[in-house]
């Protein structure tokens, strides 16, 4: 019986650690976030008028889906890429302010960080730094949405 339970235990606590490695993979610090005038509330959240990366899988997602969160494109350093991004949720806090916000991920970009919609980045740039400076640094942490 002691044997089980030290098996039990050891796999429990395998499992932990590798839970432990996933989750730390989904996160990054101090990335460099620009912005992008997505403007979605403009264009009926319509993935396919925003020419979004992700409009192949998601834009028949319905409205209430696509309007959740705001949007912006991922190619941070850390997480899923392409179209293994499409659809996820990030919660991004400005490294300066502590101001945060979730976001979905509906395109991808070429800066190694996030170009989160314009209204967003105005959300977290609290201070101003960041439209000042053109970009902010930001942590993000991938969240189920």
């Amino acid at each position: 019986m002691e044997i089980i339970t030290q098996r039990s235990l050891s796999l429990l606590v395998l499992c932990f650690l590798m839970g432990t490695m996933l989750v730390s993979a989904q996160s990054a610090t101090n990335v460099r976030a620009t912005y992008h005038n997505y403007n979605p509330q403009n264009i009926n959240w319509d993935y396919n008028t925003a020419s979004v990366y992700c409009a192949t899988w998601d834009a028949n997602q319905p409205l209430s889906w696509r309007q959740k969160y705001g949007w912006t494109a991922f190619c941070g350093p850390a997480g899923p890429t392409g179209r293994d991004s499409c659809g996820k949720c990030l919660s991004v806090t400005n490294t300066a302010t502590g101001a945060q916000a979730t976001v979905r991920i509906v395109d991808k970009c070429a800066n190694g960080g996030l170009d989160l919609d314009v209204n967003v980045f105005n959300k977290i740039d609290t201070n101003g730094q960041g439209y000042q400076n053109g970009h902010l640094t930001v942590n993000y942490n991938f969240v189920n949405c």
